[in-house]
């Protein structure tokens, strides 16, 4: 059964689809340029964590310390997600996404490892706060242009699907 398709209306109904599309890029866009209030904060929390480790404490005191400290970063997850007025689809998240994030635990782990070992060799004073800002000062240089080009391919993607959406 074949129907007769209008060229005039389909192309209203692809413009009335394609712009609240376009309208969730921006804004997807938009916030990973301008959103650094969860960087600083995120940056904040783990300075105070790394900072507080490096003091002389009972094991009770740094379990209880990491657990207000991933319960802090827990909460700032849910109130950053939420704040957040437009949301992807799950199979939006590109590669570069899942890349970003695995990337950023590496050099995170790394910073706070390597700058931890050079405190100790070179037997500094108030190490643990050196180390704690300079963990810091890389997770804040890193995450920012990560998340630009981890947001940058979304829009090509997203008019990709539909280009081969409309050959169907």
């Amino acid at each position: 059964m074949s129907t007769s398709v209008d060229a005039e209306q389909a192309w209203k109904d692809l413009q009335r689809i394609r712009v609240p599309q376009e309208r969730v890029y921006d804004e997807i866009e938009r916030t990973a340029h301008d959103d650094t209030g969860s960087a600083y904060t995120t940056a904040g929390v783990m300075w105070v964590f790394l900072a507080v480790t490096g003091l002389d404490l009972p094991g009770w005191a740094f379990w209880l310390v990491l657990t207000a400290y991933v319960t802090l970063l827990g909460s700032l997850a849910v109130i950053y997600n939420r704040r957040t007025r437009m949301r992807l689809h799950r199979s939006r998240h590109s590669w570069r996404s899942f890349a970003i994030f695995f990337a950023g635990m590496a050099v995170t782990v790394v910073t706070i490892l390597g700058s931890g070992l050079l405190v100790d060799w070179l037997a500094l004073p108030f190490g643990s706060l050196i180390q704690a800002t300079a963990s810091a000062g890389v997770f804040v240089l890193f995450v920012g242009p990560a998340n630009r080009w981890a947001v940058s391919s979304l829009r090509d993607r997203g008019t990709r699907t539909l280009r081969k959406g409309a050959g169907r």
